[in-house]
């Protein structure tokens, strides 16, 4: 297997683009990726295309060669594969990348995550979205999303001892960092007060506990570590891919506190790059909601179960300057969430982060980044280890 580097990055920016379609926000961040590689079409083999549910939101199904059709890459009869996986589509969709790249199969290819939720009205977009959990077994008595992540709160709240407190700090942080993302979302800051006071949406839940849901695209431009130096001053090589998977329904699950798909995704990733958690600088975590967050860093072995509130409140999980900084980008509550896009954004700005080249966001020194990206509630974890090639 070859070692494989990301060549070149590309994002629109994140929100409610009414004004834009589809296919012109694929297209920008593709072509915008390329551009940073010094990258032709003509010398992509293949297209990865992460996205959950375009024929749900915008009535339009075989997506892939859709955006090479109206990139003008028709004629090159490239290779063009949707990927979904709910909310992890773009980071299974890179993981498949990963895949071609290091068999050797081909040697540059684009993957892309994008989505657009914001042209149907929000009930439709509630309802969509559910369509990620079991709908035999949930969705069709009531359940929704938020429903399900805040059983999944008073469960850890009952076992563990954690307080509403814990993973309210995550919306606050999130703003924080989106307030300095030209491409979030949100770019307002919230107090703690506003976190806890905000309107219920499931308890324990309120509605600053959710992420959005949103516009936009992301695209990376992956080839193999060999040839990276010719695209590149500053290749960054992804040292692991690891997908995992879990029972859609809660209920069929040993222990609700734990997403062991994400458990088992980094200890087989840390196991491959011969890296553990304290190697990581900075990282890109799934906080779709707020309790989602925290489950993360425990899964993923930054914190012992129950040690996510005292590690946030002395400082040593945060903002740049903490010993770990978690979502540099605003994360999905501020950077935004369009489903298929999340996944290739997260690994976008590790880019940046350890290219150096996050500005106001910048973590110092960051050498090695993780991101995670999950599916519904977590019945799909994808994890990705990425660090500076030498």
């Amino acid at each position: 297997m070859r070692e494989v580097a990301i060549l070149g990055i590309g994002q629109t920016k994140f929100g409610e683009l009414w004004d834009r379609s589809f296919r012109e926000i694929g297209i920008e961040a593709g072509f915008a990726a390329l551009q940073e590689a010094k990258l032709s079409s003509k010398d992509i083999s293949a297209l990865y295309l992460g996205n959950m549910a375009s024929g749900s939101f915008i009535e339009q199904e075989h997506i892939a060669p859709l955006i090479l059709d109206y990139a003008g890459l028709a004629g090159h009869h490239l290779p063009a594969i949707r990927v979904e996986a709910g909310g992890a589509s773009g980071a299974v969709a890179l993981h498949q990348a990963y895949l071609a790249v290091a068999s050797g199969a081909h040697d540059y290819v684009v993957v892309g995550g994008a989505e657009k939720m914001t042209d149907v009205p929000e009930d439709v977009q509630t309802d969509i979205a559910n369509a990620s959990a079991d709908q035999e077994w949930e969705t069709v008595f009531g359940a929704t999303l938020p429903s399900l992540w805040a059983l999944i709160a008073r469960r850890h709240m009952h076992d563990h001892g954690t307080r509403r407190e814990d993973f309210a700090r995550f919306p606050v942080l999130a703003h924080e960092m989106g307030s300095k993302n030209p491409l979030a979302h949100f770019r307002n800051k919230v107090s703690l007060d506003q976190v806890l006071e905000g309107s219920p949406v499931a308890q324990p839940l309120g509605v600053m506990d959710c992420a959005p849901a949103s516009d936009g695209a992301s695209a990376l431009v992956l080839g193999p570590l060999e040839k990276a130096r010719e695209h590149t001053d500053t290749p960054i090589r992804i040292c692991a891919s690891q997908v995992a998977c879990d029972t859609l329904a809660l209920q069929h699950r040993k222990d609700i506190t734990t997403v062991e798909a994400t458990r088992l995704a980094a200890q087989v990733a840390f196991r491959h790059a011969k890296r553990t958690p304290a190697d990581v600088q900075v990282a890109e975590i799934h906080d779709a909601y707020s309790i989602s967050a925290l489950l993360a860093l425990e899964d993923l072995g930054f914190c012992p179960k129950g040690g996510v509130g005292k590690a946030l409140a002395e400082g040593t999980v945060g903002p740049p300057g903490a010993r770990l900084a978690i979502n540099s980008s605003g994360g999905l509550k501020a950077q935004g969430q369009p489903f298929g896009a999340v996944g290739v954004a997260q690994v976008a700005e590790v880019v940046r982060q350890l290219r150096g080249e996050a500005k106001e966001r910048q973590v110092a020194g960051a050498q090695v980044g993780l991101t995670h990206n999950l599916g519904g509630t977590g019945a799909t974890s994808v994890v990705h280890l990425l660090e500076r090639a030498t």
